[in-house]
């Protein structure tokens, strides 16, 4: 005997595999029914139950063994527990090192040159004589010059300490000459007056004496005004014709000693030489670069960066550069934040300057920059990878709950760097977060997690994190 039954649909069937009869019971007849109909008749039925009843076992086994095996979707995720510490934003750009300072010296004069006293690569000190250039002509102008002027310091010598004393003594001498000279004719006049009205004289006697008396007094109105006009007007006027061609002829002189000056070219930084493209006895026109000299003992990292982030920068503050060949970041801070925008990019241009004493970086470089901003010193902190975006614009995150059901939760963030993320709410600390293979599951989705650990990375905290995500996963076989 053989026996089928399923407990879905109660159905029940026994047969053996030589027995017609029991088929056809289980068909609905009975035996005597069956017994009384011819043998070829039975023989049909017998095999047409036998059918019905093999198709309608297979129906029966097959829904009840597909309701008894499927099984509940649990899907497999790492998690991590959110870490409480410090988090500073990292502001980064792209940037090219330039000089502390540079010094492009170009010839002033066409001159041949002469000799050059350094080579590329040298380090010179500011002041130092790095060319010099043919200069016998100015050399010449400078000497004829320099005899000009020490001519005109010797003529204001002589006019203010000789000719302007000396005139003015004559013109005192003259002026007392003429006050004698009117006051004895003068004396006359009065004499020959009494005389004349005595009648001792005759009239023309009289008249020759006023007129000496006359000629006395403008004599002597002549020699006051002189002397008066060289004490006022003309000692002070020749001191400004000598001090006039005395500094002309300085004049003359500081220009021939400029121009000569001008064939030699000196360091005005100290630094190292960065370019010399000509050689001794090459001619060189006014204008042309001869030697560039540059001071990398720090370097210049400038940056452009949006008005927003600047805003929360501030000079000192700290920032690492990363440069090709060297596999630790350089240090470096914020030495200048340009207070106005550019007004082609409409951006603020930074500047982080690097320490260079031993020359190892090389102007012109390109670098990257990160630049330390904003810290939150006790920060709920997640992994960068377990935020999701919402439908609607929201940052969400999935949370293993204790029965091992996914959450998500919409969370508002802080400071984000490429593998951590503040979480301002939205999770707690005792929460355990998915941070890989949340994407695309649905809230209340039953979850495994396989891996687990802190949300700052640290190997310190991962078994804290593992232990929180084998209790989320508790039950779970």
């Amino acid at each position: 005997m053989r026996m089928h039954r399923c407990a879905r649909n109660g159905y029940l069937h026994q047969g053996s595999g030589s027995d017609g009869m029991s088929l056809l019971t289980g068909a609905g007849l009975d035996g005597r029914a069956a017994a009384g109909l011819p043998r070829r008749w039975r023989g049909c039925l017998t095999l047409a139950a036998a059918l019905c009843a093999a198709v309608a076992g297979c129906l029966g086994m097959a829904g009840c063994q597909q309701a008894e095996t499927t099984p509940e979707v649990v899907v497999d995720v790492k998690a991590a527990r959110p870490v409480i510490g410090a988090i500073s934003e990292q502001i980064e750009g792209d940037a090219v090192l330039s000089p502390l300072a540079e010094a492009a010296l170009s010839a002033k004069i066409s001159a041949p040159i002469k000799k050059f006293y350094v080579q590329r690569g040298a380090h010179v000190r500011a002041g130092q004589l790095l060319v010099s250039l043919e200069d016998r002509d100015l050399e010449a102008a400078a000497v004829d010059n320099r005899g000009a002027y020490e001519a005109a310091k010797a003529a204001y010598l002589q006019a203010t300490a000789v000719q302007q004393p000396a005139a003015l003594q004559t013109a005192r001498l003259d002026l007392k000459q003429a006050k004698a000279n009117l006051d004895l004719a003068r004396s006359v006049m009065e004499s020959r007056q009494q005389l004349f009205r005595e009648g001792a004289i005759a009239g023309h006697d009289l008249d020759s004496a006023k007129a000496s008396l006359v000629q006395a007094q403008a004599a002597y109105d002549t020699a006051l005004q002189h002397e008066q006009a060289l004490q006022r007007v003309g000692q002070k006027a020749s001191q400004q014709v000598a001090q006039g061609e005395l500094t002309s002829a300085r004049g003359k002189y500081l220009s021939a000693e400029a121009n000569r000056s001008y064939a030699f070219l000196r360091s005005p930084i100290d630094g190292v030489v960065t370019d010399r493209p000509l050689f001794d006895g090459e001619m060189v026109t006014a204008g042309t670069p001869v030697v560039t000299v540059m001071d990398t003992s720090s370097l210049i990292a400038k940056m452009h960066l949006s008005q927003a982030m600047v805003q929360r920068l501030q000079v000192g503050d700290k920032a690492e550069v990363a440069t090709p060949g060297v596999s630790e970041p350089i240090p470096g801070e914020v030495s200048l934040i340009s207070p106005a925008l550019d007004s082609g990019s409409t951006t603020v241009e930074v500047w982080v300057k690097i320490k260079n004493p031993a020359g190892r970086l090389k102007a012109g470089t390109p670098v990257h920059i990160t630049i330390a901003g904003r810290t939150a010193p006790n920060a709920l902190q997640v992994p960068a990878s377990a935020l999701l975006a919402g439908e609607d614009g929201a940052l969400e995150v999935m949370v293993v709950g204790g029965d091992n059901t996914a959450h998500l939760r919409t969370v508002t963030v802080g400071i984000r760097l490429p593998k951590r993320v503040q979480i301002l709410s939205g999770v707690s600390p005792g929460d355990v977060v998915v941070d890989s293979g949340g994407y695309g599951l649905d809230d209340g989705t039953k979850v495994h997690v396989v891996q687990s650990g802190d949300g700052g990375g640290e190997k310190d905290g991962a078994g804290q994190a593992d232990s929180a995500g084998s209790q989320a996963s508790g039950g779970q076989s």
